[in-house]
């Protein structure tokens, strides 16, 4: 079986958030779906792992944001590729309070969805919530990003936690193979210069180990 078939389905990109009493987090994901048009629904699926995941099965809401081509790879990085349990990551931007009172912003997005939980299904590493929707918008905020674009042309790789991981490698250019130990990018070179930071999660070269 080649899974490599399952790259060419289509992907966006897109920021989900939640919260739960004073907590409250946001993440990124790629599988964001319309399943019914009345009433309209949509589903995502996260994670069991992602802290937003914990977020949402408690509260019973959320909100997801279409992202645009524009989004900034260190908005991704940060959203992506932490977690919020260890750090706030709605601190580094500005935020806004939705009709369900979950964090959204409108800075590189062009649509913000928000959804009560209707259903949710375990699929083993993921949880399917399928949420109808309270309130839905669009912003005139530029070109909905696709998951191919992400990774062709700003040249992001897949949190491990995404549906779509992979643990395959990418071919090699030249030379070794460097593996950043947080976001999992792998940097081709001779050698890693002491001022090289991941491009995707923004680490120094200390987190990088060689594996070939």
């Amino acid at each position: 079986m080649d899974t490599k078939g399952l790259f060419k389905l289509n992907y966006g990109l897109y920021i989900i958030s939640s919260h739960c009493g004073r907590r409250a987090n946001a993440c990124i994901a790629n599988t964001l779906v319309q399943v019914t048009s009345e009433p309209p629904k949509v589903s995502i699926t996260l994670n069991k792992l992602n802290y937003t995941t914990e977020l949402i099965d408690k509260s019973g809401v959320f909100t997801a944001m279409v992202t645009t081509e524009d989004i900034p790879m260190e908005v991704i990085a940060g959203l992506g590729f932490r977690s919020g349990r260890e750090c706030d990551k709605l601190s580094e931007q500005d935020w806004v309070t939705d009709v369900l009172g979950n964090p959204y912003t409108e800075r590189d997005v062009c649509a913000v969805i928000s959804a009560r939980v209707v259903q949710k299904l375990d699929v083993g590493t993921h949880m399917i919530f399928v949420g109808e929707l309270a309130d839905c918008r669009a912003i005139d905020g530029g070109k909905p990003m696709s998951y191919a674009y992400y990774h062709a042309v700003k040249k992001g790789s897949t949190p491990k936690n995404a549906p779509s991981f992979s643990t395959q490698p990418k071919a090699p250019a030249a030379g070794s193979a460097y593996r950043c130990a947080i976001c999992g990018h792998i940097e081709y070179a001779e050698a890693l210069p002491d001022d090289f930071v991941c491009p995707v999660c923004k680490q120094p070269k200390s987190v990088f180990e060689k594996i070939s």
